[in-house]
């Protein structure tokens, strides 16, 4: 059977996800490759806004192999950006009119938000606390500046 010439979907978000596992994989061993939190959350609210529900899809399980990966509990992170993309962003975005006080605030909120949420989410259902180190400045700094590219 012919593909139509109209039919413009491309296999390139697999890609993506096949190269993020791999990423993922690496970043868990070393420790100065970042996690791309931030850049997993803006390939999410773009999917959001596209109404694209393969690449949704595939950014769901992005998130879930991260949190397997980290040790986080099972849809925080989906739960987590979802909160921030619908009664987070909209009011930063109102109130700064600079993009790039926008990526730095919306890569710190991700990443020392998502510390205190699942801190929240630890005490409430009695998981051990989640500690947080010195790399996490690192990791800021260097996906604010892929953030910037993007």
């Amino acid at each position: 059977m012919q593909r139509s010439i109209s039919y413009k979907n491309t296999v390139t978000p697999y890609l993506y996800v096949v190269i993020f596992i791999i990423y993922t994989a690496l970043s868990g061993v070393y420790l100065f490759l970042p996690p791309l939190f931030a850049v997993l959350f803006i390939f999410f609210s773009n999917a959001l806004k596209k109404g694209d529900p393969v690449s949704l899809f595939l950014i769901f399980f992005c998130l879930l192999l991260f949190e397997a990966e980290n040790g986080y509990a099972l849809f925080s992170t989906v739960i987590y950006f979802a909160f921030i993309y619908r009664y987070v962003m909209p009011k930063i975005t109102q109130n700064l009119g600079c993009n790039e006080c926008i990526r730095l605030l919306t890569v710190i909120m991700i990443y020392i938000g998502f510390f205190i949420f699942h801190s929240i989410l630890s005490n409430i259902f009695l998981l051990p606390t989640p500690s947080i180190n010195y790399y996490v400045i690192y990791y800021i700094a260097i996906e604010f500046l892929i953030m910037s590219i993007l």
